[in-house]
C-alpha cells in the first residue's frame, strides 16, 4: 500500500499533430498547465469570448505567454498571429490531447452542505464529468434528492460502480471517514480518487489521489505573495 498523491510518469514528447499516441504520456508540468489553459477557455467560452490570445490566457493562468505559445505549438498550430486562439478549437483540441472527450461518471460520498454545492456545480459537467451517484451514510439523508439525483447507501457502491461505469470517486467527508470510504472505492474498481478531506489516504499504486485542500491552495499563494 502506498500513499495517495501518485505522481505521472513523464515520456515521450506528443506528436506535432495534435494527437497523443497510445503509449504515450504527457509530462507533468504540461498536462498541468494545459488543465489550466482548458479551465481558463471553458470559462471564456460560457461568456461567449469566441477568440483568444496568449497574452490573456497568461493574464488569467500566470504562465509566461512564450510557455503557452510552446505548449501549443507542440501539437500543432492552433492560432494565427495577430488574431489569437479561437476557443471553442482550442477546447476541443485540448480536451483530445487530455484525452477527457467522452463522459466519465462521478460516484460523489457525502451529501452535506460541500457534498451538495459540488454536485449541483457546473465545475466538472463543465470538463465531461457527471455526478451519477451520491452515497452517506447518514440515514436522514437517504432516500433526498441533491438535484436530480437521490442520495443512496454506501452499500450500494459495487453495483453502482458497475451498472454507472463510475472512473471517479470524489470524497466530501469527515476526515475520519475517508479511509473507509477510498478502501471501498478501491475494491469497487475505482481508480481515481479526488479528495477534499484532510486524510492522507493509503492506496495501492495503480489507484491515483488528488487532494484539494483550500488552506494548502491559500500557503501556497502566501508564499509568493510574501517572497
Amino acid at each position: 500500500m502506498t500513499t495517495g498523491e501518485r505522481v505521472p510518469t513523464a515520456v515521450d514528447s506528443a506528436p506535432r499533430d495534435g494527437a497523443v499516441g497510445s503509449g504515450q504520456r504527457l509530462s507533468l508540468g504540461v498536462a498541468a498547465r494545459l488543465s489550466r489553459y482548458l479551465q481558463v477557455l471553458t470559462q471564456a467560452k460560457k461568456m461567449g469570448k469566441e477568440t483568444i490570445s496568449s497574452r490573456e490566457l497568461s493574464d488569467y493562468t500566470h504562465v509566461n505567454p512564450t510557455q503557452i505559445r510552446r505548449d501549443f505549438s507542440g501539437f500543432g498550430k492552433f492560432g494565427k498571429r495577430g488574431v489569437g486562439y479561437n476557443v471553442d478549437a482550442l477546447v476541443s483540441q485540448i480536451r483530445k490531447i487530455l484525452r477527457t472527450s467522452g463522459q466519465h461518471n462521478i460516484a460523489l460520498f457525502g451529501a452535506g452542505h460541500l457534498g451538495q454545492a459540488i454536485a449541483s456545480s457546473d465545475i466538472f459537467a463543465d470538463h465531461g464529468f457527471r455526478v451519477v451517484a451520491i452515497f452517506d451514510t447518514d440515514k436522514r439523508k437517504i432516500g433526498q434528492k441533491v438535484g436530480a439525483t437521490t442520495v443512496r447507501h454506501s452499500s450500494e457502491l459495487r453495483s453502482m460502480v458497475e451498472f454507472e461505469d463510475i472512473v471517479v470517486g470524489v470524497l466530501a467527508v469527515p476526515t475520519v471517514a475517508a479511509q473507509s470510504i477510498a478502501d471501498d472505492l478501491v475494491e469497487a474498481g475505482v481508480k481515481i480518487i479526488f479528495n477534499y478531506s484532510e486524510a492522507l489516504l493509503q492506496v495501492p499504486p495503480e489507484v491515483t489521489v488528488h487532494t484539494s485542500s483550500p488552506a494548502v491552495d491559500l500557503l501556497y499563494a502566501l508564499y509568493f505573495y510574501l517572497t
